[in-house]
Protein backbone atom coordinates (compact mmCIF):
# COMPACT_ATOMS: atom_id res chain seq x y z
CA UNK A 1 0.00 0.00 0.00
CA UNK A 2 1.24 3.51 -0.83
CA UNK A 3 2.18 5.38 2.33
CA UNK A 4 2.16 8.95 0.96
CA UNK A 5 -0.21 11.41 2.55
CA UNK A 6 -3.41 12.38 0.69
CA UNK A 7 -5.23 15.49 1.85
CA UNK A 8 -7.71 15.99 -1.00
CA UNK A 9 -9.00 14.46 -4.22
CA UNK A 10 -8.46 16.21 -7.57
CA UNK A 11 -11.52 17.28 -9.56
CA UNK A 12 -11.41 14.32 -11.96
CA UNK A 13 -11.58 11.90 -9.04
CA UNK A 14 -14.42 13.81 -7.38
CA UNK A 15 -16.39 13.63 -10.62
CA UNK A 16 -16.34 9.83 -10.42
CA UNK A 17 -17.22 9.48 -6.73
CA UNK A 18 -20.69 11.05 -6.51
CA UNK A 19 -22.01 10.34 -2.96
CA UNK A 20 -19.83 7.99 -0.98
CA UNK A 21 -19.62 6.41 2.48
CA UNK A 22 -16.29 6.36 4.27
CA UNK A 23 -14.58 5.00 7.36
CA UNK A 24 -11.80 6.57 9.40
CA UNK A 25 -9.39 4.01 10.84
CA UNK A 26 -6.88 4.35 13.67
CA UNK A 27 -3.55 2.95 12.36
CA UNK A 28 -2.43 2.14 15.90
CA UNK A 29 -4.95 -0.66 16.36
CA UNK A 30 -6.88 -0.96 13.09
CA UNK A 31 -10.14 0.21 14.69
CA UNK A 32 -12.79 2.01 12.65
CA UNK A 33 -13.56 5.04 14.83
CA UNK A 34 -15.84 7.09 12.58
CA UNK A 35 -18.23 6.49 9.68
CA UNK A 36 -19.60 9.21 7.45
CA UNK A 37 -21.28 10.11 4.18
CA UNK A 38 -20.38 12.86 1.78
CA UNK A 39 -19.27 14.23 -1.56
CA UNK A 40 -16.13 15.87 -2.82
CA UNK A 41 -13.45 16.09 -0.14
CA UNK A 42 -15.75 15.55 2.82
CA UNK A 43 -13.71 12.54 3.97
CA UNK A 44 -10.73 14.81 4.67
CA UNK A 45 -12.61 17.65 6.41
CA UNK A 46 -12.37 16.05 9.86
CA UNK A 47 -8.59 16.38 9.79
CA UNK A 48 -8.83 20.10 9.07
CA UNK A 49 -11.48 20.63 11.75
CA UNK A 50 -9.41 18.78 14.33
CA UNK A 51 -6.58 21.22 13.70
CA UNK A 52 -8.75 24.36 13.69
CA UNK A 53 -10.39 23.32 16.98
CA UNK A 54 -7.14 22.33 18.62
CA UNK A 55 -7.35 25.01 21.31
CA UNK A 56 -11.04 24.44 22.15
CA UNK A 57 -11.04 21.98 25.02
CA UNK A 58 -14.84 22.15 25.16
CA UNK A 59 -15.28 20.29 21.87
CA UNK A 60 -17.37 17.21 22.52
CA UNK A 61 -16.66 15.36 19.30
CA UNK A 62 -14.61 12.27 20.15
CA UNK A 63 -13.40 11.88 16.58
CA UNK A 64 -11.42 15.13 16.84
CA UNK A 65 -9.77 13.88 20.02
CA UNK A 66 -8.93 10.55 18.34
CA UNK A 67 -7.50 12.28 15.27
CA UNK A 68 -5.28 14.49 17.42
CA UNK A 69 -4.02 11.48 19.36
CA UNK A 70 -3.14 9.73 16.08
CA UNK A 71 -1.33 12.77 14.72
CA UNK A 72 0.52 13.31 18.01
CA UNK A 73 1.78 9.74 17.78
CA UNK A 74 3.40 10.55 14.42
CA UNK A 75 0.89 8.58 12.33
CA UNK A 76 -1.91 9.47 9.91
CA UNK A 77 -5.58 8.53 9.88
CA UNK A 78 -6.44 5.84 7.32
CA UNK A 79 -9.29 6.87 5.00
CA UNK A 80 -11.41 4.10 3.48
CA UNK A 81 -14.02 4.88 0.83
CA UNK A 82 -16.35 1.99 1.61
CA UNK A 83 -18.85 2.56 -1.22
CA UNK A 84 -18.98 5.27 -3.89
CA UNK A 85 -21.03 6.19 -6.93
CA UNK A 86 -24.17 6.30 -4.78
CA UNK A 87 -27.22 8.55 -4.72
CA UNK A 88 -27.97 10.40 -1.48
CA UNK A 89 -30.67 8.01 -0.20
CA UNK A 90 -28.57 4.89 -0.77
CA UNK A 91 -25.60 6.55 0.91
CA UNK A 92 -27.72 7.22 4.01
CA UNK A 93 -28.65 3.52 4.20
CA UNK A 94 -25.07 2.33 3.73
CA UNK A 95 -23.82 4.79 6.35
CA UNK A 96 -26.42 3.65 8.88
CA UNK A 97 -25.70 -0.04 8.21
CA UNK A 98 -21.97 0.48 8.77
CA UNK A 99 -22.55 2.39 12.01
CA UNK A 100 -24.64 -0.57 13.17
CA UNK A 101 -21.89 -3.00 12.10
CA UNK A 102 -19.09 -1.11 13.88
CA UNK A 103 -20.31 -0.51 17.46
CA UNK A 104 -18.18 1.77 19.56
CA UNK A 105 -17.44 4.35 16.85
CA UNK A 106 -17.39 8.03 17.79
CA UNK A 107 -20.59 8.71 15.84
CA UNK A 108 -23.06 10.43 18.19
CA UNK A 109 -26.19 9.06 16.54
CA UNK A 110 -26.94 5.91 14.59
CA UNK A 111 -27.43 7.57 11.24
CA UNK A 112 -30.55 7.96 9.13
CA UNK A 113 -33.04 5.08 9.38
CA UNK A 114 -31.18 3.32 12.21
CA UNK A 115 -33.76 4.19 14.83
CA UNK A 116 -36.58 2.61 12.84
CA UNK A 117 -35.15 -0.14 10.63
CA UNK A 118 -31.74 -0.85 12.17
CA UNK A 119 -30.63 -4.27 13.46
CA UNK A 120 -33.25 -6.05 15.57
CA UNK A 121 -33.57 -9.54 16.96
CA UNK A 122 -36.80 -11.49 16.53
CA UNK A 123 -38.23 -10.23 19.84
CA UNK A 124 -37.48 -6.62 18.89
CA UNK A 125 -39.19 -7.10 15.53
CA UNK A 126 -42.25 -8.50 17.28
CA UNK A 127 -42.20 -5.70 19.86
CA UNK A 128 -41.67 -3.02 17.23
CA UNK A 129 -44.73 -3.96 15.23
CA UNK A 130 -47.08 -5.28 17.91
CA UNK A 131 -46.43 -3.00 20.88
CA UNK A 132 -49.22 -0.71 22.01
CA UNK A 133 -48.82 2.94 21.04
CA UNK A 134 -48.28 5.30 23.97
CA UNK A 135 -50.79 8.07 24.59
CA UNK A 136 -48.64 11.03 25.55
CA UNK A 137 -50.48 12.58 28.49
CA UNK A 138 -47.60 14.81 29.62
CA UNK A 139 -45.09 17.21 28.15
CA UNK A 140 -42.23 14.92 27.19
CA UNK A 141 -38.85 15.07 25.53
CA UNK A 142 -38.18 11.95 23.44
CA UNK A 143 -34.51 11.11 22.94
CA UNK A 144 -33.16 8.28 20.78
CA UNK A 145 -30.27 6.75 22.69
CA UNK A 146 -27.19 4.82 21.59
CA UNK A 147 -26.18 2.50 24.40
CA UNK A 148 -23.21 1.16 22.43
CA UNK A 149 -21.34 4.36 23.32
CA UNK A 150 -19.26 3.38 26.36
CA UNK A 151 -21.83 0.64 27.17
CA UNK A 152 -23.98 3.09 29.08
CA UNK A 153 -27.22 2.10 30.78
CA UNK A 154 -30.45 3.76 29.65
CA UNK A 155 -30.29 6.58 32.20
CA UNK A 156 -26.72 7.62 31.39
CA UNK A 157 -27.33 7.22 27.65
CA UNK A 158 -30.35 9.53 27.68
CA UNK A 159 -29.12 12.26 30.02
CA UNK A 160 -25.79 13.28 28.48
CA UNK A 161 -25.25 15.27 26.25
CA UNK A 162 -27.51 16.98 23.70
CA UNK A 163 -27.84 20.05 21.52
CA UNK A 164 -31.09 21.16 23.09
CA UNK A 165 -33.01 24.32 23.94
CA UNK A 166 -32.55 24.19 27.68
CA UNK A 167 -35.41 26.58 28.54
CA UNK A 168 -37.74 24.46 26.45
CA UNK A 169 -36.35 21.30 28.04
CA UNK A 170 -37.07 22.60 31.53
CA UNK A 171 -40.78 22.72 30.68
CA UNK A 172 -40.94 18.95 30.14
CA UNK A 173 -42.64 16.75 32.71
CA UNK A 174 -40.60 13.69 31.73
CA UNK A 175 -37.79 12.51 29.47
CA UNK A 176 -38.42 9.35 27.45
CA UNK A 177 -35.47 7.21 26.33
CA UNK A 178 -36.16 5.55 22.97
CA UNK A 179 -34.70 2.61 21.10
CA UNK A 180 -36.09 2.03 17.61
CA UNK A 181 -39.23 3.94 18.49
CA UNK A 182 -39.89 2.00 21.72
CA UNK A 183 -39.83 3.73 25.11
CA UNK A 184 -37.17 1.95 27.19
CA UNK A 185 -36.84 4.47 30.01
CA UNK A 186 -38.94 7.18 31.67
CA UNK A 187 -37.16 9.81 33.77
CA UNK A 188 -37.90 12.94 35.75
CA UNK A 189 -35.28 15.64 35.14
CA UNK A 190 -34.65 17.84 38.18
CA UNK A 191 -31.82 19.95 36.75
CA UNK A 192 -30.46 20.74 33.29
CA UNK A 193 -26.83 21.88 33.04
CA UNK A 194 -24.17 22.52 30.46
CA UNK A 195 -22.28 19.30 29.87
CA UNK A 196 -19.35 20.29 32.02
CA UNK A 197 -17.20 18.38 34.49
CA UNK A 198 -18.50 20.17 37.57
CA UNK A 199 -22.00 18.86 36.86
CA UNK A 200 -21.17 15.51 35.24
CA UNK A 201 -17.80 14.30 36.58
CA UNK A 202 -18.62 10.70 35.66
CA UNK A 203 -18.44 11.49 31.93
CA UNK A 204 -15.30 12.19 29.93
CA UNK A 205 -16.58 14.36 27.09
CA UNK A 206 -17.43 17.86 28.21
CA UNK A 207 -18.57 20.91 26.27
CA UNK A 208 -20.26 24.29 26.56
CA UNK A 209 -22.36 23.52 23.51
CA UNK A 210 -24.56 20.70 24.81
CA UNK A 211 -26.66 19.97 27.87
CA UNK A 212 -27.41 17.07 30.17
CA UNK A 213 -29.79 16.50 33.02
CA UNK A 214 -29.73 15.13 36.54
CA UNK A 215 -32.82 13.17 37.55
CA UNK A 216 -34.25 9.78 38.43
CA UNK A 217 -36.67 7.16 37.14
CA UNK A 218 -40.27 8.35 37.07
CA UNK A 219 -42.78 7.01 39.60
CA UNK A 220 -44.30 3.58 38.96
CA UNK A 221 -47.65 4.88 37.69
CA UNK A 222 -45.88 7.04 35.10
CA UNK A 223 -43.69 4.12 34.06
CA UNK A 224 -46.81 2.05 33.47
CA UNK A 225 -48.21 4.71 31.15
CA UNK A 226 -45.22 4.71 28.83
CA UNK A 227 -42.63 1.97 29.34
CA UNK A 228 -42.27 -0.59 26.49
CA UNK A 229 -44.78 1.25 24.35
CA UNK A 230 -44.25 2.82 20.94
CA UNK A 231 -44.21 6.55 20.51
CA UNK A 232 -46.97 7.84 18.18
CA UNK A 233 -46.40 7.59 14.45
CA UNK A 234 -46.04 11.34 14.00
CA UNK A 235 -42.80 11.23 16.01
CA UNK A 236 -41.40 8.19 14.17
CA UNK A 237 -40.94 9.58 10.68
CA UNK A 238 -38.38 7.56 8.73
CA UNK A 239 -35.20 9.41 7.91
CA UNK A 240 -35.50 11.80 10.87
CA UNK A 241 -31.98 11.47 12.24
CA UNK A 242 -32.02 14.21 14.90
CA UNK A 243 -32.25 12.33 18.20
CA UNK A 244 -34.34 14.82 20.23
CA UNK A 245 -38.08 15.41 19.77
CA UNK A 246 -40.79 17.19 21.78
CA UNK A 247 -44.56 16.84 21.95
CA UNK A 248 -44.97 20.47 22.99
CA UNK A 249 -43.87 23.90 21.81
Amino acid sequence: MNNFKIEEFPSEVIAELNYYVYRLIDPRNGETFYIGKGQGNRVFQHLKCSISNEEEDEVLDLKFKRIREIKNSGLEVIHIIHRHGLDSSTAFHVEAALIDAFPGTTNISGGHYSNEIGPMNAYEILTRYKTETAELQHKVIMININRSINNRDNYDAVRFAWKIGVERAKKADFVLALEKGIIVGVYKAFEWHLARKQYFPEFENHTNKRYGFIGKEADKEIQELYLRKRIPEEYRKKGASYPVKYNYE
